[in-house]
């Protein structure tokens, strides 16, 4: 699975601290902390027709990854989402649009790793496109990794930081094994999501998501616990309760809701997109689409 290129993002201007530039205009400082050390929190954010769904949540989790990292001069909501505003009114986007939203430490007065070299305030940078969900409908085809994912004991996932490599690792071997995506494991074998969304398995009609003991707190994720039409449970899930499920889905605010249709060479059920994963995706669908905060673009 291979994103493609949307032509109408050809000429985009994306936000850094006030500045809109265009795509191809260089705007972070190489002294920048998330070039320095991937020293930065994000959110991936959706619009649909004028409106960010879970804005307030992805919000809220920013802001609590930067606390928890000690950045200081934390921008307020209101002043990202100005931010937001602008770039969407910039590029006469309003619906079917990505947005991905970088908050670093900021600036360094030299390069290295210690915090006290920064000294003005974090760094806001915010990049929309055109994308559609980006998970073929069809049914994703899954791939165990070897890299697992780390629990609080060694870098706590309730942190939404830039530091991806590990998943980056994992994508890799999904890309070499000619898989979709790659599931990936937590340090005690359980599975914990895979390279970028989070993981149901639907389990005699109910639903079945692991613990995020491994793995970031799913705003995508809580909103199906919450608007499922099935009973749901949050436990943890071993990879062979995968193999022999149902049905399994993944979820995240790039891909919304999408089917899994093989892990592992297996097939999962009938080896096509199940019908409760179908009907959850609508359902998440319509609830984005008339719960999200409106904006002035």
């Amino acid at each position: 699975m291979l994103q493609r290129y949307d032509e109408r993002n050809a000429d985009l201007r994306y936000w850094v601290n006030g500045v809109l530039r265009h795509r191809d205009e260089p705007g972070i400082s190489p002294f920048d902390s998330v070039v320095q050390g991937g020293d930065a929190v994000w959110e991936g954010l959706r619009v649909y027709r004028g409106t960010i769904f879970g804005l307030e949540p992805h919000l809220a989790r920013l802001r609590r990854s930067a606390v928890a990292l000690g950045f200081a001069a934390i921008p307020e909501e209101k002043e990202i989402v100005e931010a937001i505003t602008e770039t969407l009114r910039a590029n006469g986007m309003s619906d079917g649009v990505h947005i991905r939203l970088t908050l670093t430490r900021g600036v360094k007065l030299t390069s290295g790793m210690d915090p006290r070299l920064n000294t003005a305030g974090c760094t806001l940078i915010v990049l929309a496109e055109h994308k559609p969900p980006v998970y073929d409908t069809g049914g994703l085809r899954l791939i165990t990794s070897s890299v697992r994912r780390p629990g609080p004991d060694v870098l706590d996932p309730k942190i939404h930081h830039n530091n991806l490599i590990n998943s980056i690792l994992a994508k890799t071997e999904a890309n070499v094994a000619g898989a979709d995506d790659a599931l990936m494991l937590d340090g005690r074998g359980f599975v914990a999501e895979t390279n970028a969304t989070h993981l149901f398995a639907v389990i005699g009609g109910e639903l079945h998501t692991p613990f995020t003991v491994a793995c970031p707190e799913g705003i995508t994720r809580e909103t199906v616990l919450r608007i499922a039409d099935v009973p749901t449970h949050v436990r943890d899930i071993s990879l062979v309760e995968f193999y022999t499920a149902d049905e399994v889905f993944c979820t995240g605010t790039m891909g919304e809701i999408a089917g899994v249709v093989e892990i592992d060479g297996r097939p999962i059920g009938s080896g096509a997109v199940g019908p409760i994963t179908l009907r959850t995706a609508s359902l998440y669908v319509e609830h984005a689409k008339a719960n999200g905060t409106a904006l002035s673009i």
